[in-house]
């Protein structure tokens, strides 16, 4: 017996103990042959992680040579996190999907990332039926919804087993509002509420019309995670809204669940599963011969094998958007640097016309009144002439995440007094870079004096996070853009920042005023993919002189 089917066979032993622990007749169609469903949730792009694509080819031949009856299904959150989405917008994953054989899958908040024009052919190129039955559109616009459906029904044998998808209604803010518009309304609607029972209504009345098409078993594909923010609109909150429901493979949360038991509305105990993120684990879900359902998480330690065919495959593609982020996206009548023209860095210590088109990046593609960018995120040069993919990419390579949120004045003249607290009247001395911070921040929307004559009279307690001011402020003469025109930044109101989730939401650098805050868009776009959308998209791949200089937004004296 080869490696391959030893671990298969471990695994069905533990299974098997799983078996005997849980199970759910209910005078139900039981298969002449298990039926086996894979699942995959928040793969984002992770094509060689853990499993990888590759481990999940493999395991889904060795389980078909066990049963014919072996569907595979992913839970959303595919086909964007990293290089390989980015320059294909999802496209290259599709590909992959289609090459190991999906059968069913469900949106995540992050397939709406590329814009709904970019969905719609990402839909039409997947082999996959995407089903999700809580969105509704009343837009004029072709929309990708006309390439979905709220559920399927699968036979096996003299089985029925019904798919349903569902998508978090939090995808809007945690995607890019402005895609789920037309002519600044809101024409998509996801079932989002208060009190949740939008969602659960939409979801009972496709479990309801799937079971009257004779489905035996309902099966949920969930994006919606099991995260307390998410509530009422979680996996968990839908169990217990809903019944006819067997059992929910879930994501979002990048929770590791193997089999958590959660009573419907009726006291009935559901399968709820998930298996993290990126391929740390390969879903397993088996309705028994006996009729009988049981989840299980198998991880790479108890099974390597990969298909050598998909291998070949991904490296086919490695290969083509290697060539790919070669590709010239865009042109600058001038050279961006994070450096002067000596090689001293100043990034991290002034305003620099490639930290003000980063700041710009993010305020365009929020739609902010402010945005704020940290010069330790901006880690390379954009050259004069020919922009490539790799020069944008380079710029940002840590993959922080586009949020935004509304904010006071007060917060964000709290925010500049901490970001400026190393700020000297020089940036460098000889051939060294001076009063330096990572967490200084380039701004769009904002003006503002920096007097270094004020000493800092920032406090931080023992972690290194910000605390308060003690003394005067260093900071001053802050304005803000208002309809053309530069009016003083009043501490009482309220504003819209942009920035990322390292600082927003994590409280990256020490930066944790904004923390508390309402999110408006929770974790859209990753970094190079906001500065990709705004020089390619919004200056349609022309910076011109643009950003020859520096304009006067941040003044040291």
């Amino acid at each position: 017996m080869n490696k391959g089917l030893k671990a298969l066979v471990s695994i069905l032993a533990v299974a098997m103990l799983v078996f005997s622990l849980v199970g759910f007749t209910g005078g139900k169609a039981r298969p002449n042959e298990d039926i086996v469903i894979l699942y995959t949730n928040d793969i984002h792009c992770g094509i060689e992680d853990g499993f990888g694509f590759a481990g999940l080819a493999a395991l889904k031949k060795d389980v078909q040579k066990v049963t014919p009856y072996v569907t595979l299904v992913d839970n959303g959150d595919a086909v964007q996190g990293t290089l390989i989405g980015t320059i294909s917008k999802g496209s290259y994953i599709v590909d992959i999907m289609n090459e190991v054989g999906y059968d069913f899958a469900t949106l995540g908040n992050h397939e709406f990332d590329y814009g709904m024009d970019v969905l719609d052919g990402l839909i039409a190129k997947a082999n996959a039926k995407y089903l999700v039955c809580n969105i509704e559109f009343t837009g004029k616009n072709k929309t990708f919804l006309d390439r979905t459906a709220p559920y399927a029904i699968k036979s096996y044998g003299n089985v029925k087993v019904a798919f349903v998808g569902v998508t978090t209604p939090n995808s809007i803010t945690s995607s890019t509002p402005a895609f789920f518009q037309e002519d600044g309304e809101f024409v998509y609607d996801l079932s989002k509420s208060a009190t949740g029972k939008k969602l659960f209504y939409k979801v009972q009345n496709a479990v309801n019309a799937a079971r009257g098409e004779g489905a035996d078993y309902v099966i949920l594909l969930s994006h919606t995670g099991v995260d307390e923010q998410d509530a009422p609109c979680n996996s968990v909150s839908i169990i217990a809204n809903t019944v006819g429901i067997d059992a929910v493979l879930d994501g979002h949360s990048h929770s590791v669940i193997q089999q958590q038991l959660v009573k419907n509305k009726y006291g009935e105990e559901v399968i709820l599963t998930s298996t993290g993120t990126k391929f740390a684990n390969i879903g397993k879900l088996t309705i028994s011969k006996e009729g009988k359902l049981y989840s299980q998480l198998i991880n790479p330690s108890l099974y390597d094998k990969k298909d050598a065919a998909i291998t070949k495959f991904i490296d086919g593609i490695k290969a083509s958007y290697e060539a790919e982020v070669m590709k010239v996206v865009a042109k600058s009548d001038v050279a961006l640097k994070i450096t002067d023209s000596t090689g001293v860095r100043m990034v991290r210590n002034s305003e620099t016309a490639i930290g003000n088109l980063c700041a710009d990046a993010y305020r365009a593609v929020a739609q902010s009144d402010i945005a704020m960018v940290n010069g330790g995120g901006i880690r390379a040069n954009l050259p004069l002439g020919d922009i490539t993919y790799a020069d944008i990419i380079n710029v940002h390579p840590f993959g922080n995440i586009l949020c935004k949120v509304k904010t006071t004045g007060q917060q964000i003249l709290d925010c500049l007094e901490f970001a400026c607290r190393s700020t000297r009247n020089v940036y460098k001395e000889g051939q060294k870079a001076v009063g330096e911070s990572g967490g200084f921040q380039h701004v769009s929307g904002l003006k503002f004096t920096i007097d270094t004559s004020v000493p800092s009279s920032v406090v931080t307690d023992e972690k290194g996070m910000f605390a308060g001011v003690t003394g005067a402020r260093r900071v001053k003469d802050v304005l803000v853009e208002k309809d053309g025109k530069w009016v003083p930044i009043d501490p009482k109101a309220t504003y819209t920042l942009a920035s990322h989730n390292y600082m927003l939401k994590q409280g990256g650098d020490g930066f944790n005023m904004f923390e508390k805050d309402e999110l408006l868009i929770d974790e859209g776009m990753i970094d190079n993919q906001v500065l990709m959308t705004y020089i390619v998209d919004i200056l349609e791949g022309n910076l011109k002189d643009k950003y020859a200089d520096i304009e006067g937004r941040i003044t040291i004296k």
